[in-house]
């Protein structure tokens, strides 16, 4: 077995609690009322925010700083955030020599048609496996989308990323691995987030919570609703109420870090062979810290 890999297996798909208990348990973690107050206090707060027409870009930011920029409620790229940790240095090579062992989940098919389905198509393989297909022009789909190593914990990767201390409580980080054209479409979570891009280019749409109401949303679980829209191939005859939505657009580059609050709703697309990551604060919304 290879340097830094793993005998694990990925968990199996397991029959999850009643929804309701799921969802109470959510309103604990973050410590809110319930999910529906959450989710319309982020909505009422984002209707007081300025309108944007770019994703603002500063420089690395101690915790204080972070903390009281991300108060306002708004989107901001922190650039070059990231580009030391030593997962940046890695080459996909090193990457498959040393961890090619681990077992990953890479989403295939039409994975955008059924990305808040209550499943999806999945393919179980190891890294190097993954990393062959993703990387051998000749193996990729000329049409469809190319499979994605999206949302999965890579516990192998974990020492590599230094992430600064920016909320109380972290869930684990999350990577994303893939060639250009994988995409995650456009979604908000209603957790805090803060993104890493490790290799590649990747482009990102952001629209503010309350947007959702131009967007034809539909909830996938009470933490996450997504939008069949698509800014990208903007489709104005299906979604007229589109054009109202307030989307700007940022590229992400290597060594960046995107701030994304609570309830933006967000489409990301890899312009290039691209690892990211990302996680999840589990604790109230920073924009409504003020206000509960």
């Amino acid at each position: 077995m290879s340097e830094g890999s793993s005998s694990g297996r990925l968990p199996p798909r397991l029959d999850l609690p009643p929804a309701a208990v799921r969802e109470q348990k959510a309103a604990q973690v973050r410590g809110v009322e319930s999910i529906q107050w959450m989710r319309e206090a982020i909505r009422a707060a984002s209707r007081a925010l300025p309108a944007i027409t770019e994703v603002p870009r500063v420089g690395r930011l101690a915790g204080a700083a972070f903390r009281a920029r991300a108060l306002q409620g708004l989107p901001f790229l922190m650039a070059g955030t990231v580009k030391r940790w030593p997962l940046c240095a890695l080459t996909p090579a090193a990457l498959r020599e040393r961890f090619g062992d681990v077992p990953v989940r890479a989403r295939v098919g039409d994975y955008v048609a059924t990305a808040f389905a209550p499943d999806r198509a999945m393919q179980d393989m190891p890294l190097r496996a993954y990393l062959d297909l993703s990387l051998d022009p000749n193996a990729a789909p000329q049409s469809g989308l190319p499979p994605y190593v999206g949302n999965l914990e890579l516990r192998e990767l974990n020492t590599m990323c230094h992430w600064p201390a920016y909320f109380e409580k972290m869930g684990p980080p999350r990577f994303w691995l893939g060639p250009a054209r994988t995409v995650t479409p456009l979604h908000c979570d209603y957790d805090d987030n803060i993104f890493a891009q490790i290799w590649g280019t990747k482009r990102i749409f952001l629209a503010p919570p309350h947007h959702d109401e131009f967007l034809y949303t539909r909830e996938a679980n009470p933490v996450l609703f997504g939008s069949p829209f698509d800014p990208e191939a903007p489709d104005f005859e299906a979604f007229p109420l589109a054009r109202r939505a307030g989307i700007v657009e940022v590229l992400v580059q290597p060594g960046d870090m995107l701030y994304v609050p609570a309830g933006w709703y967000h489409q990301v697309r890899a312009l290039s062979f691209s690892l990211s990551s990302n996680r999840w604060a589990r604790g109230m919304p920073l924009v409504l810290t003020e206000r509960s």
